[in-house]
């Protein structure tokens, strides 16, 4: 790790990270991307020594409430949190300020800060999404290798649920001739359903691949998945987007059970959703006093 003066923390439609890079080892992880100009090693995290003094600054000089995103490019709950609590010190201010908050992860670690989450909760808005890929756990743990498995996350999903907390479960990104088949979709969809999650969002069934993710990914495929390479380059060549061959069949599934079981699933109504501030009266006009 290593740390570095951040001159702002949050971007012009209200979303931070903390942290750049990850130590998660997902083979797919699209951060890895040369677009993105990292100039370190992707498992070198960068800390922003400076970021909750900014937060407060940035918060404080906002004349409308808002909601706050967090994790867009890099887990919140890397391991690295439990020492560095960041993600807590920032929940903390939002708390605070009395702004909504809605983060990403793939980790389990998020209960520690189920307190705080809940306090937000019972004043604004808090959303909490997870996101989901595949539902073998032997799989999982070769393409998400370092993160909470699919099951211990499924349990998150519902602890949240018990708590009141709305969830949002992102299923993507799906790999062709990998995970992309009708028992791993309807085993995360059960799973959706019993923790009953608030909605899932799926940008079809596929993966992106650009330069610097496709090549680590390709590294990972022939390390774990003998000439699956090659069936890729011959499949889809450089293509940026990378349809599975099985997505419409799988996408008629996805559609209709959210629609059975009232879950949304348009990604432009969970995206306004997630957006949308929303401020709740507190019966006795106390707030919980936390700290």
């Amino acid at each position: 790790m290593h740390y570095v003066k951040a001159k702002t923390i949050l971007s012009a439609k209200n979303g931070m990270n903390l942290y750049r890079g990850c130590s998660h080892g997902c083979i797919y992880c699209d951060s890895r991307s040369k677009v993105y100009n990292m100039q370190h090693s992707f498992e070198d995290i960068e800390i922003k020594s400076n970021a909750i003094e900014l937060l407060e600054k940035a918060l404080k000089g906002k004349r409308k409430k808002c909601m706050i995103g967090m994790g867009s490019m890099t887990d919140p709950y890397i391991p690295l949190e439990q020492e560095i609590q960041n993600t807590r010190k920032a929940l903390e201010l939002i708390y605070k300020y009395d702004f909504g908050v809605t983060l990403i992860t793939k980790s389990s670690s998020i209960l520690r800060d189920l307190d705080i989450l809940k306090a937000i909760n019972s004043k604004t808005k808090c959303v909490i999404q997870m996101t989901l890929t595949t539902f073998d756990e032997k799989l999982c743990k070769i393409i998400e290798p370092n993160v909470s498995s699919s099951k211990e996350r499924f349990e998150t999903l519902k602890i949240l649920n018990q708590n009141n907390i709305p969830t949002i479960v992102w299923f993507t990104p799906i790999l062709p001739f990998i995970n992309d088949t009708e028992e791993n979709l309807t085993g995360i969809l059960d799973y959706c359903i019993k923790a009953k999650v608030h909605g899932i969002i799926c940008f079809g069934m596929g993966l992106t691949l650009r330069e610097g993710n496709r090549e680590y990914f390709y590294g990972k495929l022939d390390k774990y998945f003998p000439r699956l390479k090659e069936k890729y380059i011959q499949t889809y060549g450089t293509n940026y987007i990378l349809n599975s061959l099985n997505s419409k069949y799988l996408m008629n599934i996805f559609y209709k059970t959210c629609k059975e079981h009232n879950i949304m699933c348009d990604n432009n109504d969970i995206f306004q959703y997630l957006n949308t501030f929303e401020s709740k009266e507190i019966a006795d006009k106390v707030q919980p006093e936390l700290f």
